[in-house]
């Protein structure tokens, strides 16, 4: 049972890691039916470790336009020049998340923030998407190093629980003049640096001492996470092309409503 335990935990850590509909407020819908072992510990470390191979999805699918080597020197440089503005775009989330990592754990994960900052990340999402637009950024590699560096202070309210590091980003992209389709593919690139960041302060505050049957677990989390991920980023991608956010916005919406009904009854 506690293997199906952490398939399930894994599965949703997937699907919902890269949509811009909050994998925290899912996590906390299924963690209160769902304990994965009667160490606490051990489950947070779980759910910090199983995003490490969501994020190499992200690599393994973008494969060709993230690895600058073995390409024409132009297209090298634009390689490069991307990662520079990952990297750049990164900053405010790595400076902010170091120091206020603790304070934002004691005072913002409780469940009522987690629906609020559901609910208003989907009524954002929607207005965004009902407002005539006209990008000026069609490509990702069109984002410059000032839209870099806005679009990573955007992301640092992804912060605070519920809110989805996807959809700040993804939200700041494009009102920053991003497409849907550059913005969303940022988001990715950006969760690489910002992911496993975050995973690695977790992972050296708790430690790695687990026992073989918790290094079992992880490795079914971690290989069901990765091939969930995977998934969910080629399915988005191609999502993108015909349809716009505003069904993820109601998603949140509904997902706020019921996180306050369900934790709070």
């Amino acid at each position: 049972m506690v293997y199906l335990k952490a398939l399930l935990l894994a599965v949703v850590e997937g699907l919902t890691e890269f949509l811009p509909i909050s994998s925290t407020g899912h996590l906390i819908l299924v963690n209160k039916y769902v304990q994965l072992t009667p160490d606490a510990l051990f489950n947070d470390a779980f759910i910090v470790i199983i995003q490490l191979p969501a994020i190499a999805s992200v690599v393994v699918y973008f494969w060709k336009e993230l690895w600058p080597f073995r390409k024409p020197r132009s297209e090298r440089r634009a390689a490069f020049r991307l990662w520079t503005t990952i990297v750049v775009a990164f900053l405010p989330a790595a400076v902010l998340g170091f120091l206020f990592d603790d304070a934002i754990e004691a005072f913002l994960f409780n469940t009522l923030t987690v629906a609020i900052a559901l609910m208003v990340g989907g009524i954002v999402l929607i207005l965004l998407e009902r407002r005539p637009r006209r990008p000026v950024v069609a490509d990702v590699r069109q984002i410059g190093f000032g839209r870099a560096l806005a679009i990573g202070f955007v992301q640092c309210l992804a912060m605070v629980p519920g809110t989805s590091r996807s959809a700040a980003t993804i939200v700041g992209a494009m009102a920053l003049g991003s497409s849907r389709a550059a913005a969303a593919e940022f988001s990715f690139f950006l969760a690489i640096p910002t992911m496993l960041g975050a995973s690695t302060l977790k992972i050296a505050k708790g430690g790695l001492a687990f026992s073989p049957q918790q290094w079992a677990l992880l490795a079914v989390g971690s290989v069901t996470s990765f091939l969930v991920a995977y998934g969910v980023v080629a399915f988005l991608m191609n999502y993108i092309r015909r349809h716009d956010f505003q069904p993820f916005g109601l998603y949140r919406i509904v997902l706020g409503l019921l996180v306050l009904l369900l934790t709070r009854g």
